[in-house]
């Protein structure tokens, strides 16, 4: 017996296994580099992802195939006489009528008019929604006063309240301006108020743990929580303004898109009333489009999934 082992067997348990260590740890060095020297002759591949192996199509060519494909379809149909002209025009008489409404100065007024209409009502609608939704959202007095009201206010069709409008408020921009605050103070009280009550109760209590004041708990915690909602009621009231401007249009309208569709309808020209239809829908996707790029800039704490 060497004094090593005597040692090793002499010693307490933690001392006795420390000694064994040098051995066992020998061993294992033994063993990878007889694993090491067994795997020389065999060739390594190299590992590439799932998603590296696909033909990558730019997103943007991806989103254009639909409505292009709709437009080709579209096309032969009206060359083939299966559309005919005084049904729905072709897409190249609607793209030469838009381009003869621009050249004129027609298509451009009546977008600035549609435009400062639909601006002047998302402003006073979006005021009112958001200061009902934080009175009702922030104070259970406030809650039990307001969103009864609201409630019952919003199950009524707000396009069938445009006859008391014009009674109220007559034919001139009143009423329309009105139709498209009533539409959008609906929708941002609905989500600014789903947002506020959706906060975390956790974080609340956090807070108030921290010392934070009830303004100090609104603004750090209870706002900033709420504003995906807000966000998204934001979105559904800029889709929600653009369709109450073209209810609101149709009210003895002397300008604006809603006057140029009246009289497209009446000489029957299907050209020109597309020519209004792509233009509110091109300036939906533009207001949709400024409100991602808020929700992005202002929602950077909130990582979300966006799909694979």
């Amino acid at each position: 017996m060497t004094a090593d082992q005597a040692v090793a067997r002499d010693a307490p348990p933690d001392i006795a296994a420390d000694a064994e260590q040098p051995s066992l740890a020998k061993g294992v060095v033994e063993a990878e580099v007889t694993s090491a020297s067994g795997a020389e002759g065999l060739e390594l591949a190299r590992v590439v992802p799932v998603s590296g192996r696909r033909w990558s199509v730019p997103r943007w060519l991806r989103r254009t195939v639909g409505p292009l494909a709709l437009l080709v379809l579209w096309q032969v149909l009206s060359a083939g006489g299966v559309l005919e002209a005084d049904i729905l025009a072709s897409p190249g008489t609607i793209a030469a009528t838009a381009g003869d409404l621009v050249a004129d100065g027609t298509l451009p007024s009546a977008m600035l008019v549609s435009l400062q209409r639909v601006a002047v009502g998302l402003l006073l609608g979006g005021v009112t929604g958001v200061a009902l939704a934080l009175a009702s959202g922030l104070s259970r007095l406030g809650e039990d006063l307001v969103d009864a009201t609201v409630q019952m206010l919003r199950s009524v069709p707000w396009v069938g309240v445009i006859p008391l409008f014009i009674i109220w408020l007559g034919i001139g921009e009143a009423p329309k301006i009105a139709l498209i605050s009533l539409g959008v103070a609906f929708h941002l009280y609905l989500n600014v108020y789903a947002g506020i009550r959706g906060v975390d109760a956790q974080l609340v209590e956090a807070g108030n743990s921290l010392g934070l004041s009830r303004w100090g708990l609104i603004r750090h915690v209870v706002l900033p929580g709420a504003l995906p909602g807000a966000m998204t009621g934001l979105r559904y009231s800029l889709a929600t303004a653009w369709l109450a401007l073209v209810f609101g249009e149709q009210v003895n309208a002397d300008d604006g898109l809603g006057f140029l569709m009246n009289q497209a309808r009446e000489f029957f020209r299907t050209d020109v009333i597309v020519v209004c239809l792509v233009v509110y829908a091109i300036l939906g996707l533009i207001a949709d489009f400024l409100v991602r790029t808020l929700e992005r800039l202002l929602l950077q704490w909130r990582p979300t999934f966006t799909g694979q």
